[in-house]
């Protein structure tokens, strides 16, 4: 055998050996292949569970929605019967009628219109950011002039009926609440809807913003409490602890105001009910890290 077969021997050697490690590596991938695949559950039982959670997310959000909603509203109602019907009525003439107006403005300003202010950044979850923010500002601005207009009523009223002014702990709450509210709708308006500061102070200022609106919301059900007392201890003392049927509708509106801040909280509180991120939200974010922990914006 001469050296040119020889070396024809060795190639087709070394063709079958390739060929045989090819074929080899194929069983064993295919085995490897069956084995991991039987030990992975089926994609579609992992896709009917992610697609069933949201749902039930919904669900529940929209059941707390709704019976915030109703709370809110029956607290607005509860208050007008309770002046209207037990107190005598509503007017503008410096009377006690006058006077009523007062708790029914502040319910429905400082706390229904306000708890639904916020409510919008959680209802309108995928609408444009901007929108939002104006819808925001506007509901707030409308509980802002519903709320001065039950702070003139009974400063009226006590001036008519020569009533010293300012000297309860309700009305000292109560003036530090709306004294807040206004710094905190003027504070928003600079920062976020019409926006003077950079976005470092921006950045910055938005948990504060976040946080002082919840606080705000519990100040205001917390000084309608003591409103309620106040009223009930000034108009029916005598006869209070005998069940009457004011009283009653008092204590009951009062548990209402109480289940609208809980549910409200929870709503505004819980990870799963926030808005998702947007570009505007992400700018922010990655600007604030860049000056405070000197990343880059493409840093994540």
């Amino acid at each position: 055998m001469n050296e040119g077969e020889e070396m024809d021997d060795v190639i087709r050697d070394r063709n079958r050996d390739r060929e045989s490690y090819s074929c080899n590596y194929v069983v064993a991938m295919e085995t490897l292949s069956s084995v991991t695949d039987s030990r992975t559950p089926p994609q579609i039982d992992s896709a009917v569970m992610d697609e069933s959670a949201p749902r039930q997310e919904r669900l529940v959000f929209a059941g707390l929605v709704g019976g915030a909603q109703v709370l809110g509203l029956a607290s607005v109602v509860l208050t007008a019967v309770w002046m209207g019907h037990y107190r005598g009525g509503f007017s503008w003439d410096g009377s006690s009628f006058q006077f009523n107006v007062h708790p029914l403005c502040m319910v429905l300003g400082l706390v229904f219109l306000q708890g639904d202010a916020i409510l919008v950044y959680r209802v309108f979850r995928n609408e444009a950011k901007r929108n939002v923010k104006i819808l925001h500002g506007i509901i707030h601005l409308l509980a802002l002039v519903v709320s001065i207009v039950g702070i003139v009523a009974v400063f009226d009223s006590h001036r008519a009926a020569k009533i010293p002014d300012m000297y309860s702990l309700h009305s000292w709450c109560g003036m530090l609440t709306i004294v807040l509210f206004c710094v905190q709708w003027v504070m928003g308006l600079m920062f976020f809807l019409f926006p003077v500061a950079s976005l470092w102070l921006r950045a910055s200022y938005l948990p504060v913003h976040v946080f002082c609106g919840l606080v705000l919301v519990v100040m205001s059900i917390g000084t309608s409490l003591l409103g309620i007392t106040e009223e009930l201890l000034f108009s029916i003392m005598p006869s209070y602890s005998t069940f009457p049927a004011e009283g009653v509708l008092a204590n009951v509106l009062g548990l209402v105001l109480v289940l609208f801040g809980v549910v409200l909280c929870y709503l505004i509180t819980r990870e799963e009910f926030r808005r998702p991120p947007n570009p505007e939200e992400e700018s922010l974010s990655v600007h604030f890290k860049t000056l405070t922990e000197g990343g880059t914006p493409n840093s994540p």
